[in-house]
């Protein structure tokens, strides 16, 4: 199955946060990067006081705003002492599972999908659009979710395939191709085995690789190598609770007025001069800057009311 859009930016999504960076030290922001926080200071008032390096730097500031997740930011950042027992509870107990695995694969052709009958081995508008690998069915996606509920990664998991360096040729030397597959279902902690055993781990792999050989004949020897992210691997690189990319489920118990917690949706939190930013924050996730956005709105309010 095929679903048209183009869900990438030249360069690669680096380039959007480069983008934003440019912009902001034009401002007259100055950007820290591989710099650790390990705490975010509170002031004897109550109030944020700035963030405490993992250095030792203290960094003052009257105003912080948190692109962690709510779990990231409220049990490991934030002295719990400050925070209502009620809140801290709700944010503990949400849903911060995933059944994502990210793959990266590089091969040295593109995909050859045998409904498309096309002998041409150049770009076509097939390799633009967004694939969708084992959800022909209901069923299919149902039994692929319940492999994961039973503690295994799911024997035909479902996949989104796309191949940004078909629009991307910045990406990929010539005549190579990156291939970006978003797998479901697997289990942060598998009942058969361990993601840290390079051995599981390829098994993983070549079965996504073996289900794509079932609608691109070929794709598994096109391979050249591959990086996999299970939902430990997200945790671990890119501080994502539970390996979740939204920051958290984005059920209807955790969306608008209940995102990050009932209560707490309007991105100021209880300890005054923080603010959540993220995805965890209302409206999600899915790359739109939205939280960002409305987060800076409301710090921006809060700013000129404390000037007067």
């Amino acid at each position: 199955m095929l679903s048209l859009g183009v869900w990438h930016v030249e360069g690669g999504m680096g380039s959007v946060s480069l983008a934003i960076s440019k912009a902001a030290t034009k401002a007259g922001a100055h950007i820290l990067v591989n710099t650790e926080v390990s705490q975010i200071m509170i002031g004897d008032s109550g109030e944020v006081d700035g963030v405490l390096l993992v250095d030792g730097t203290r960094v003052h500031s009257s105003f912080v705003l948190s692109n962690a997740t709510p779990y990231k930011t409220f049990m490991g950042l934030v002295p719990r002492d400050v925070l209502p027992d009620d809140f801290l509870r709700a944010i503990k107990y949400s849903d911060y599972h995933s059944g994502v695995t990210k793959i990266n694969v590089a091969v040295d052709k593109l995909p050859q999908f045998h409904c498309c009958k096309s002998s041409q081995l150049e770009v076509g508008p097939h390799h633009t659009a967004t694939v969708h690998i084992g959800c022909e069915s209901m069923e299919e996606i149902g039994s692929a979710c319940q492999d994961a509920w039973n503690g295994l990664p799911s024997r035909r998991p479902v996949m989104e395939m796309t191949i940004p360096s078909s629009l991307d040729k910045t990406i990929s030397p010539p005549g190579k191709h990156v291939v970006s597959l978003f797998t479901q279902y697997t289990p942060y902690k598998p009942s058969d085995g361990s993601w840290e055993d390079p051995t599981y781990r390829e098994s993983y792999a070549q079965k996504c690789f073996s289900l794509i050989d079932e609608y691109a004949p070929g794709f598994s020897s096109s391979v050249i190598g591959y990086d996999l992210l299970t939902p430990p691997d997200l945790e671990r690189e890119f501080g994502l609770t539970g390996g979740n990319i939204f920051h958290g489920a984005m059920g209807l118990d955790s969306l608008f007025l209940m995102r990050p917690v009932k209560g707490w949706s309007g991105y100021r939190t209880p300890v005054r001069g923080l603010y959540l930013c993220g995805s965890g924050s209302h409206p999600g996730g899915g790359v739109m800057g939205a939280p960002g956005r409305n987060a800076a709105h409301v710090v921006l309010q809060d700013f000129k009311k404390q000037s007067r």
